[in-house]
């Protein structure tokens, strides 16, 4: 039997892309509803690292099992790196991706496009019941796009630019996404990490 990892998260869009990302290792990927646990890990920390962390850690002590959590946020340039780890809630705590996306678009409206540079950044944790942890982190840079485009992914994904592809994430396959998104990368990073975890737990049994 292959050891489990939890993907500590209750995002749809993010366990579908840890499954495609992680989808090689020797370890059996669980997640929060799989096992029945529905506690909710404030995001209280004052940076993506923080908030990583804290899930991670919470969340592998509940299940008793390593847990990967990640905080991923968007940071625009022309407001000074926000909306930052406040993303999610950037237009209120009960918003909508919609309401999210209209609320940014609504920020930018007189900014021009030259000056709507911004980026992706995800910081992944792995714990372990033992409280160790890890952090990996990834990002991707790109443009606040005028409106949105494409029908993929979740979040922010339809308005933010890849000039290198002409496309918004939005408009990506799911692979392709992951070969340039921000927790593709960090995911990447992380993969080693987990392949010792994996080498660590069986040579322990």
């Amino acid at each position: 039997m292959r050891n489990k990892l939890l993907l500590a998260t209750t995002n749809k869009g993010k366990v579908r892309e840890y499954r495609s990302l992680l989808k090689d290792l020797p370890l059996e990927l669980v997640t929060l509803v799989e096992l029945g646990i529905s506690t909710v890990v404030g995001e209280v920390g004052e940076s993506l690292e923080e908030n990583a962390r804290l899930k991670a850690v919470a969340l592998s002590m509940e299940s008793r099992l390593p847990a990967l959590a990640d905080d991923s946020g968007l940071e625009v340039d022309a407001l000074g790196g926000e909306p930052g780890r406040l993303s999610a809630r950037y237009a209120g705590e009960k918003a909508l991706d919609k309401d999210r996306i209209s609320y940014l678009l609504a920020r930018l409206k007189d900014v021009p496009w030259q000056k709507r540079s911004a980026r992706f950044r995800c910081v992944i944790a792995i714990a372990t019941p033992g409280g160790k942890v890890e952090l990996c982190s990834g990002e991707c840079q790109g443009f606040i796009a005028l409106g949105p485009r494409g029908e993929g992914g979740f979040g922010y994904d339809p308005i933010f630019y890849l000039p290198e592809l002409d496309k918004t994430m939005a408009e990506l396959s799911l692979e392709a996404k992951n070969q340039v998104s921000h927790r593709g990368k960090a995911a990447r990073k992380a993969y080693p990490v987990l392949q010792r975890l994996s080498h660590s737990s069986n040579t322990a049994k």
